[in-house]
């Protein structure tokens, strides 16, 4: 199938074993309840296969809606997925799933979201520094009104959490942010990038003139748990986000996001981007 005929939210692609392997949010179950996960494969990023689904609900599974932002990580030669659920009953959060394959299956990994249990958390992404793995992940708009970007420390079997959640900075702090509504700002999709010259960016969503939008932030001092300082440019400002970058087998830098924000508009979109003093650009 054609890139342009997927439908998925909050894109993210692995590049592994020569192909790209692109997983999502089911646009079709992005707002009710949900019975799994896909993955599309291309070896060109232009030709992708059908579906196949790589995730099924488990009947006991504690939760059975809202299935958000897939990402899958390789991690001491297997695969790690963090995924957003939810339930009626319980607080949404980041659980781990684990598999020897990009396409699956996933099965439960950590007993529960690692995530904490009394906040509503979303959008968990790995990554991984000096050899201790981290999760950064939002704490919901929903819950706390200014959304918080925030990490945590996880053991070195990505069951669960090994420190308390550290805020790194809140929704409103840039000067574009100016919220979903008044007093609301939204944290949406974190993503790390380490720059060739060690700078470390993290791409987010969140809103601008009421537009989703796609933003920059950077480590003053080059770890996760620096301070960050949010650049005034957006990477995009025009009704797109969530996004992530890999590089391609040529070595292209790519970032991938869905736009427009809107079911049952929304589509990934790919874009080159370029580094460019210590930052990012989407290529013209």
């Amino acid at each position: 199938m054609k890139f342009c005929d997927i439908h998925i939210r909050d894109p993210f692609i692995m590049a592994d074993g020569g192909k790209y392997y692109l997983y999502g949010s089911r646009a079709s179950e992005t707002w009710g309840k949900c019975t799994g996960l896909d993955v599309y494969v291309s070896s060109d990023l232009e030709n992708w296969s059908e579906p196949f689904e790589v995730f099924t609900r488990p009947e006991d599974f504690w939760s059975d809606r809202h299935f958000w932002a897939p990402e899958v990580h390789k991690y001491n030669d297997e695969y790690y997925m963090l995924v957003s659920f939810n339930s009626e009953d319980r607080h949404r959060g980041t659980q781990i799933l684990k598999s020897t394959s990009p396409m699956g299956p996933f099965l439960v990994h950590s007993e529960g979201p690692v995530t904490p249990t009394e906040w509503g958390c979303l959008d968990g992404t790995l990554y991984i520094e000096d050899g201790v793995p981290y999760m950064v992940f939002c704490h919901e708009w929903e819950q706390v009104e200014d959304g918080e970007m925030c990490v945590i420390e996880l053991t070195k079997d990505l069951k669960k959490a090994a420190s308390e959640p550290k805020v790194l900075f809140r929704a409103s702090e840039p000067k574009w942010s100016d919220g979903l509504a008044p007093g609301k700002y939204v944290t949406d999709g974190p993503f790390m990038y380490r720059t060739q010259n060690g700078r470390l960016i993290m791409i987010w969503s969140s809103f601008s003139n009421k537009n989703y939008c796609e933003s920059l932030s950077y480590s003053d001092n080059g770890s996760i748990l620096g301070n960050w300082i949010h650049d005034e440019r957006l990477l995009f400002d025009n009704d797109g986000g969530h996004g992530m970058i890999f590089r391609t087998y040529n070595d292209d830098i790519m970032f991938i996001q869905h736009m427009p924000n809107n079911t049952p508009c929304e589509r990934p979109h790919l874009f080159k981007i370029i580094e460019k003093d210590d930052s990012l650009y989407i290529k013209k």
